[in-house]
């Protein structure tokens, strides 16, 4: 025996509501996954730079770790990702090399004036610096950048800061970058916006 055709009155609203179901489904869907989900990295609030949980050191448990600078995915989709990356991985390298006449040319002049090579051989005998991540890249006043960086720095204790005598420390600072001589450079750093904490 044969299922009589539904009336015509029941075929023209059953396609409709199929169509309103399905897009309230995937509506929600979508709206869900993105409450849900968790970000890459904290998001600034009120302009402000915000850094994220310390991570562990590299895999081979070595302090400070290699100096090779890592980039999360938010700051690799920053348009100055790649000029900001090559001063940092300059400046990091410099630094570990003992190098001030490479150091000098990945800062400002104001940055330079106040570190005579002396004093900067002197502060940095045995410092080394790893495990270096740039986090986050934001606008800065007057067409500067600001770089949420971290890093592991070891040194001497009498190289250590003279409020934080520690031989492994793990930095998270802000560093100012200013166009100067045809490329981002490394400015003087503000103190208040550095944190640290032992390795």
């Amino acid at each position: 025996m044969s299922v009589p055709p539904a009336p015509p009155s029941r075929q023209r609203w059953l396609i409709p509501v199929l169509v309103v179901v399905l897009s309230i489904t995937v509506a929600g869907g979508l709206l869900a996954r993105e409450l849900y989900r968790r970000p890459d990295a904290p998001q600034p609030a009120d302009g402000e730079v915000i850094a994220p949980p310390v991570t562990t050191s590299d895999a081979s448990g070595e302090k400070p770790g290699p100096d090779r600078v890592e980039v999360t995915a938010d700051a690799a989709n920053h348009p100055q990702d790649e000029a900001v990356r090559s001063v940092l991985q300059a400046y990091f390298k410099a630094l570990n090399a003992k190098d001030y006449d490479a150091w000098a040319e990945t800062v400002s002049d104001a940055r330079r004036a106040k570190t005579p090579e002396a004093d900067w051989h002197r502060n940095f005998q045995s410092t080394k610096d790893g495990s270096i991540r740039l986090y986050r890249i934001e606008p800065g006043a007057q067409g500067s950048l600001r770089a949420l960086v971290g890093f592991t720095s070891t040194q001497s204790l009498n190289e250590a800061p003279v409020d934080f005598p520690h031989e492994c420390i793990r930095w998270r600072l802000v560093l100012p970058l200013k166009f100067e001589h045809g490329s981002y450079r490394i400015d003087t750093v503000d103190g208040t916006a550095t944190e640290h904490d032992v390795c």
